[in-house]
């Protein structure tokens, strides 16, 4: 791996408050950690490669919580910015209680600069989008509920 991309890596869990960073490219392998307070923990966009980034634990819903349809969850495969259209005062891509085939897109997610299309891997009705627009997602967050 390039001396300068691994000084950048390095630079970027450093920056970010991430507290581990393990990344494979080919038959290239990197993983970056360092200890970090659980109260510091944050996430920061990377590449989508094959980056896995420690989740802090957090404590069970409150039972005061609205509840969520039942139904298929669509969840974010990278960390990264939440976009419900291809760009501002653009139509959405999906709406509540929109039919969706399998393979539609369903957003967008920026990480790094790179705007990734998401795409359902089931059809069905929408029931529910469980992130506003522009807000940051982690890897693995729900985004969408198909019934």
């Amino acid at each position: 791996m390039d001396l300068r991309k691994l000084k950048t890596l390095i630079e970027l869990v450093e920056n970010s408050g991430i507290a581990e960073l393990e990344l494979t490219e080919g038959e290239e392998h990197v993983r970056i950690s360092r200890n970090v307070a659980p109260s510091q923990q944050m996430y920061a966009p990377v590449p989508q490669h094959h980056v896995i980034a420690a989740a802090p634990q957090t404590a069970p819903a409150a039972a005061t919580e609205p509840a969520v349809p039942e139904g298929h969850v669509v969840k974010s495969p990278m960390v990264g910015s939440f976009y419900r259209a291809a760009s501002p005062g653009a139509k959405s891509f999906v709406d509540i209680g929109q039919t969706v085939n399998a393979g539609d897109t369903l957003c967008i997610i920026e990480a790094m600069k790179l705007l990734n299309e998401i795409e359902t891997d089931k059809g069905g009705v929408i029931k529910a989008i469980l992130v506003e627009n522009g807000q940051a997602v982690e890897f693995g967050q729900p985004l969408f509920i198909i019934g």
